[in-house]
């Protein structure tokens, strides 16, 4: 068995072509905009699962840096789809609006989407963008800040593109809020609608806003929506 667990995570893959997204049957790949279906590949090592140390997750996810990957509480591994053009525009935008807060702020600490986090619940996630307070961050030893550091962090964002699942997305959100999030925002391009989570609190729906606000936690801060939503 453990034999098995090494053959996995030492892998190297190879992220998914054009001619591998063909519908079965069908001699044609999809069309670019149809998407659907290709939301992950799951990897599920079953009884391989307390095997896996972090330091074997983390090297194995170097060795595949052109691969978005994340780990569940119950140890499947989810190999997600690179971004194309106008979902890395959006990320670039939404990454560049809070960015900008966070600098002239100063209490807190900013990760992209390639920043991953061990979570209470043993998760590795990595939310497109997210925000820790600095005390919480500088608690973390400095090594241990150089991996995939055990933590929740106080906000995140989840930016929806073609390849994802909203159900998907909404128990994600549920999971960060339920090991520590303190605020939420699934933001979904596709319908133009905002799902705002809280602690202790109904999810609040937007439908087409203009800006979201981040009080009280990101004081002062509003994102505007106009080159995520266009």
């Amino acid at each position: 068995m453990l034999e098995g667990k090494d053959q996995v995570m030492s892998a190297v893959l190879t992220p998914p072509t054009t001619e591998c997204l063909a519908t079965p049957g069908s001699a044609e790949p999809p069309e670019p905009d149809d998407l659907s279906g290709l939301e992950a590949m799951v990897v599920r090592l079953g009884p391989l699962r307390k095997h896996v140390t972090d330091d074997e997750f983390f090297k194995f996810c170097m060795a595949n840096r052109d691969l978005r990957i994340e780990m569940t509480s119950e140890g499947a591994i989810i190999l997600m789809m690179l971004l194309g053009g106008e979902d890395g525009a959006r990320s670039f935008n939404l990454t560049g609006g809070i960015g900008v807060w966070i600098k002239a702020d100063g209490t807190g600490i900013g990760f992209s989407s390639s920043a991953i986090f061990t979570l209470p619940n043993g998760a590795k996630r990595s939310p497109s963008v997210s925000w820790i307070r600095r005390e919480r961050w500088e608690a973390i030893p400095k090594e241990q800040r150089k991996k995939f550091a055990l933590i929740c962090p106080d906000f995140v964002v989840e930016l929806r593109s073609r390849t994802d699942r909203l159900k998907t997305l909404k128990n994600k959100m549920e999971e960060y809020r339920e090991n520590g999030a303190q605020l939420g925002w699934l933001i979904d391009p596709l319908k133009k609608k905002v799902y705002l989570y809280r602690p202790n609190e109904e999810v609040e729906e937007l439908d087409s806003p203009a800006s979201i606000s981040g009080e009280p936690l990101l004081k002062g801060f509003t994102l505007d929506l106009s080159g995520i939503f266009e």
